[in-house]
Formats: structure tokens, sequence, C-alpha cells
């Protein structure tokens, strides 16, 4: 598919992504909503999307050169947004497996924990466009009702299960 056809086929997606998810927030499913801010990460992308430049202004700056995989047509010399996403998800989620077996008095229990995540990118079934599905595996850990609390407790993981709030704007 020509890039060109590639880019408008998305952006109809994200529009009925929208459309979809506004539907759902004021009906079947509403979005978790915050009480308050507790921590606050930036980040700005520029240049030419997966193959620009993403910078996180935070306590610790930092940038990444970004490049689309091999095999999405790119020269695979930079770090996509599903690695970036997948290394997010993977830290959060086993934060909130020690956060929580600590709460339970099961600290031990995950001492030796690791978590993996795989972040696949593909074409959205029946609303076109693209999309992600995202694998957890926890090693290091027997207690499969701490897994799932953890799962449960894991902003990553409510975010995906139950919606985020998405404010949009322009600058």
């Amino acid at each position: 598919m020509p890039l060109r056809t590639c880019l408008d086929t998305s952006r109809r997606a994200v529009a009925t992504q929208a459309r979809s998810c506004t539907t759902a927030s004021t009906g079947k499913k509403k979005a978790i909503t915050l009480k308050n801010h507790t921590y606050t990460a930036h980040a700005a992308a520029s240049g030419k999307g997966r193959s620009g430049l993403v910078i996180s202004n935070g306590e610790v700056p930092f940038s990444l050169r970004l490049a689309r995989p091999k095999v999405l047509g790119g020269d695979g010399e930079g770090q996509n947004p599903e690695q970036l996403f997948a290394m997010g998800y993977a830290s959060c989620f086993l934060g909130a497996l020690q956060v929580t077996a600590g709460r339970l008095g099961k600290a031990d229990a995950v001492k030796g924990a690791v978590v993996r995540t795989s972040v696949h990118l593909g074409e959205v079934e029946k609303l076109g466009g693209f999309g992600i599905a995202v694998d957890i595996q926890v090693g290091g850990v027997e207690d499969e009702a701490l897994i799932k609390a953890a799962h449960e407790a894991c902003p990553y993981s409510r975010a995906l299960t139950h919606g985020a709030t998405v404010n949009l704007s322009k600058i």
C-alpha cells in the first residue's frame, strides 16, 4: 500500500476510533478518571514521525532517534514507539507486582520476578488502520492470584483494559 494511502487510511481509522471512544465513554464503557496527578511525564516528537526524533524533558532529559522497523519498510536504525511502550509496560508491571506483593505481605514471593512484554502492531479488524496487542509473561512468581492482582493495579494494564482519558488540543 502506498504511504499516502496508508496515512489516509490511518487518519480515517483514528477518526472512527475517536467516535467509537466517545460513544464508549458516554454509554457502554467509561474511561478511568484521575483524582489528581502525582507525576507527569512530558515528551515531544518531531521530524518524520516514526523516523523522526522524540524528546522527554523530565528530570533527566533524553532523546531518541526513531526509525521504522525493517519489516515496516524502515532502516531499523533507531527505536520505535512499540519498543518504548513494551519497555514502559514491562517496568510498570514489575513495579505493580512488587507494590502489590508488599501490600499483601508477600514481598519475598516476587524477589526474583522478571516481566517480559511483547507489543504487537497490526491492522485492526473491522475498523481498519493500526492497533496494538500486548502479551505479558511473568517469571519467577508462582502465585497466579498475585500476578492477576498486579495486572489489576498496573496503570498500563488499567489504561488498556478500562480506557484512559485522552485530552487532545492544539499547541
